[in-house]
């Protein structure tokens, strides 16, 4: 059976550098470790996929490790581009901190804040002086960092790099340093940027540091989890709303949220697993998966109403001579909602659908849209007895 250790260094895990070996036998040692997660607080929302960092890094702290929450306040003056095509926009500190004091009150859900260290890298970053930055990166090859897919592509697509740019690694890279870390954690896109920080403790303290690389979770469409294409569950969702995103997501990603998305033990991920191998309805295990997430992002309590409002809005509903239909997002050329509930035929014109908009007769997994909303996968409510599933 696997303990907290073996959890840490495999569920959801991409790579860890240099290898797992030598790391669980650093964990195994009952050292106690310096541990260290970092944001940018560029966006006001996390969602089920982020908080999987947060997660791990309770496990951590349960474990006794020391355990340093980074708000990269200074870096984010900078922006890191590791998975953008653009240079990300400049935020003021005022709006850092403004985003940062909702990001804990939803992060507070998983990760009790008085058992960490918490820490702006302005502290540090902001005392250095020109001297110093130039030593920093005399430890660093500028030629490693064009050499990225993303960059590599802008600059063959002929869009702006910017030379401030090539110092976002080198300061995640001392924010590690400073911290004296042993080990870092971040999705697979951040892998070069917490490379430089093992860069610096190798060559200035002469010490081994790890990284652990989390994937990424899923949105409920398949795709990565974006905002833009309104696939993700958000941590501050309605119980009800998170219910019914949840009941949306793709059958083949059920077993990977029990993994990634909640607090279950392996070992009973693994009974979920065996259920829906051995043919049961993938509708019954999403109906737990759902109950599990509100429960623990919520309370158990809010999770069975979720769960009840649910089945009397779609399920009874459906069976009380409610129309369903099925259709596949792919097969949707539009992407607003009105056009594509008329494509759907769902509504017979688009004077309907925006009428029904108006009136808020239009949910998608039990919340409301509006007119400017796209079209994604879920359970759509049209009116009061037709519903349509969009997969």
């Amino acid at each position: 059976m696997m303990d907290k250790i073996d959890e840490l260094l495999t569920r959801g895990v991409e790579n860890i550098i240099p290898n797992k070996e030598e790391l669980e036998k650093v964990l195994r040692s009952g050292k106690k470790l310096n541990v260290y997660f970092g944001i940018d607080p560029t966006a006001t929302h996390i969602h089920v996929g982020n908080a999987t960092h947060i997660r791990r890094l309770a496990t951590f702290v349960e474990l006794g490790h020391h355990v340093t929450f980074l708000i990269g306040d200074f870096t984010a003056l900078i922006g890191d581009t590791s998975d953008k095509d653009n240079e990300r926009p400049v935020l003021t500190s005022e709006q850092i901190r403004e985003n940062f004091r909702d990001f804990k009150k939803q992060a507070e859900k998983l990760l009790d804040f008085s058992k960490v260290d918490l820490h702006f890298n302005s502290e540090w970053l902001s005392k250095l002086n020109i001297a110093d930055v130039i030593k920093i990166s005399q430890h660093f090859s500028a030629g490693d960092f064009v050499g990225r897919e993303l960059i590599k592509k802008r600059l063959a697509d002929a869009k702006k790099v910017g030379l401030h740019e090539l110092l976002y690694p080198v300061l995640q890279g001392y924010d590690s340093y400073h911290l004296d870390t042993d080990i870092q954690i971040g999705g697979t896109d951040q892998t070069f940027n917490m490379q430089a920080g093992r860069v610096l403790q190798r060559d200035l303290r002469n010490k081994e540091s790890f990284v652990i690389a989390a994937g990424f979770l899923e949105g409920t469409d398949g795709r990565k989890m974006s905002k833009s294409w309104g696939n993700a569950i958000w941590l501050d969702d309605s119980p009800d709303d998170m219910f019914g995103k949840v009941m949306s997501i793709r059958d083949e990603l059920v077993i990977r949220y029990f993994t990634l998305s909640t607090n279950l033990p392996i070992n009973k991920v693994g009974e979920f697993e065996k259920r829906l191998n051995d043919g049961e309805n993938p509708m019954n295990l999403k109906k737990e998966l759902a109950w599990q997430i509100v429960s623990e992002l919520h309370s158990p309590v809010l999770a069975d109403r979720a769960w009840e409002q649910f089945e009397n809005t779609f399920q009874k509903g459906n069976t009380e001579s409610a129309e369903m239909e099925e259709i596949s997002l792919k097969k949707l050329r539009s992407k607003s909602v009105a056009d594509a509930l008329l494509e759907a035929k769902m509504v017979s014109s688009k004077s309907e659908a925006k009428r029904l908009l108006e009136q808020k007769a239009i949910e998608r997994d039990g919340q409301v849209l509006m007119a400017d909303d796209e079209i994604t996968s879920g359970v759509y409510k049209i009116g009061k007895k037709k519903f349509l599933k969009i997969k």
